[in-house]
């Protein structure tokens, strides 16, 4: 796959289906960017499931933390990658390591491992190297045009009324 770009369908293929996600390096500091992606995420009707070793045992935004991906109470269905790029083989091999495998693995912005993103796929895992699923997210539902943004995505949509966040939605629920 050409991970320098993605179609649109595969992006918002992966966050319909998706229901329940792992974020690896999830901070309890309200000023993380791995924070406000779990808050949003969360909103959207994800489950999340904060992974961070220096916060196992407590909360963060009401879910427990676990400290290894191999500690999840349930499968999942993403791994989402808080870590420098220099961390994604340790985090791929615990990902390998799962059962049943998740069906992706997303690296958020800035991160990308190209050796370790062929391995997943090898293994039938879809992979997102530099992205950010909730600016992803809100690109294609419309909602980061509210802030002036060229989202490219014009929709004549009405905005849903959910609880938290007003929204165009990618996910019908």
């Amino acid at each position: 796959m050409n991970h320098d770009s993605y179609d649109d369908a595969y992006i918002s293929g992966i966050l319909n289906t998706v229901r329940t996600i792992a974020i690896v390096g999830a901070s309890a500091n309200e000023v993380r960017p791995s924070f406000f992606v779990a808050k949003y995420l969360i909103d959207k009707g994800y489950l999340v499931h904060p992974v961070n070793p220096g916060q196992a045992g407590k909360e963060i935004l009401g879910r427990p933390v676990v400290a290894r991906l191999a500690d999840l109470p349930e499968p999942v269905d993403m791994v989402d990658i808080f870590r420098p790029s220099s961390a994604i083989p340790g985090v791929v091999e615990e990902v390998l390591a799962m059962d049943p495998l998740p069906k992706v693995v997303w690296m958020q912005l800035t991160i990308r491992d190209d050796v370790s993103a062929a391995r997943l796929e090898r293994k039938g895992i879809k992979v997102v190297m530099n992205r950010c699923p909730k600016i992803e997210y809100a690109r294609l539902s419309g909602e980061i045009g509210w802030n002036g943004v060229n989202s490219r995505v014009i929709s004549s949509k009405k905005p849903l009324m959910r609880k938290g966040f007003q929204s165009f939605g990618i996910r019908q629920r």
